[in-house]
């Protein structure tokens, strides 16, 4: 955690930074010594199970603790996620076993995110090969919760399990997409809905694999003039409202951002798949950590002027409080000294 914060680059970068403060050693729980050899020999050998855990337990809590985000809109009680995955680049000669294409390998992180608290409350990660809609098969699904899926995940055997587990999903349809209308409803044009239809699956193994009705919803994007077509297995919310929902899925995607940019997720301190996926749980751990902090000060500041604070405060013994706290310097006066003047000739 302290190389996510401080942003180190390696482990011989993490060390050099740490011996600085060796006399705080003890009061940090390192020991009489730290080596490089020591922190290669627990990425290696100790289990990435234990922060697995340890992120989940905090995942929790800092959902828990966070409050419901202030943009999101819709007036409705059931939880709302956003499932997808992003891919992490790495060397092929060196992560041999994250055969990824040919010449590449690459590992995956698919992501089950709270739209309300902007937390990731699940994690997976497989090899870069492994298809986004495998990821559906270890997800434990929530009854009237919503999942928002990217038209990737489109496969109707997945979808029609999350139905039989009481739970919604809203997606967008294919290209390729074939139906039968069974009825449709009267839609509201003004509000860029061009159609409200109950549809049922056409094709051999689509009818087999989803044997029930689907709601399908043209929709008009009437600010950027995209057009879209939405499937879900709810027919009680209004279609505006269906495509908002699937409008919140991009929160997902700025949470790969984020720890991309901010935290140490692209360059690893080990070469092991533990190593691995340790370094992406302690990143996941780092993230709760500061929502947690964030919502206990009820701070006013951005999760990445948190971070950048942190960073820049790690071995301070300034309570939490004082640092995140507003400072208002606009009643601070500079004193009047007597300077020299500059002539310019």
């Amino acid at each position: 955690m302290f190389g996510q914060i401080s942003g180190r680059e390696s482990l011989r970068d993490l060390l050099t930074t740490i011996s600085a403060h060796r006399p705080k050693y003890h009061h940090l729980g390192f020991g009489k010594n730290v080596s490089r050899s020591n922190l290669a020999t627990a990425n290696e050998t100790r289990d990435y199970r234990i922060f697995e855990e340890l992120a989940y337990e905090l995942i929790a809590e800092a959902r828990s603790c966070c409050q419901q985000d202030a943009d999101f809109a819709l007036s409705i009680d059931n939880p709302v996620y956003a499932f997808d995955s992003t891919l992490i680049d790495l060397c092929l000669n060196v992560f041999w076993w994250a055969e990824f294409r040919k010449a590449k390998a690459a590992v995956k992180i698919h992501t089950l995110y709270d739209v309300r608290t902007s937390i990731p409350c699940f994690i997976h990660i497989t090899d870069g090969a492994t298809h986004d809609v495998h990821g559906l098969d270890v997800l434990t699904y929530e009854a009237n919760g919503f999942y928002i899926l990217d038209r990737g995940y489109v496969d109707f055997q997945r979808l029609y399990n999350i139905n039989q587990q009481k739970a919604f999903f809203v997606t967008r349809a294919k290209d390729n997409f074939k139906f039968t209308r069974l009825n449709a409803g009267v839609p509201d044009k003004k509000a860029g809905v061009i159609c409200d239809q109950c549809v049922k699956p056409n094709g051999f193994y689509t009818s087999k694999h989803y044997s029930e009705g689907l709601r399908r919803i043209r929709f008009i994007d009437i600010e950027t003039g995209r057009r879209m077509v939405f499937l879900t297995n709810n027919f009680d919310l209004p279609a505006v409202d269906i495509a908002l929902l699937y409008k919140y899925r991009w929160k997902v995607e700025l949470f790969f951002k984020w720890i991309k940019q901010h935290l140490k997720v692209k360059s690893f301190w080990g070469t092991s798949p533990n190593a691995v996926k340790t370094q992406i749980y302690i990143a996941i751990i780092t993230y709760s950590l500061v929502a947690i902090i964030k919502a206990k000060m009820k701070s006013t500041l951005t999760t990445y002027e948190i971070l950048q604070i942190l960073s820049a405060s790690l071995l301070d013994k300034t309570p939490l409080k004082v640092l995140l706290a507003n400072q208002n310097n606009q009643d601070f006066k500079e004193q009047n000294d007597i300077q020299l003047k500059i002539n310019l000739v």
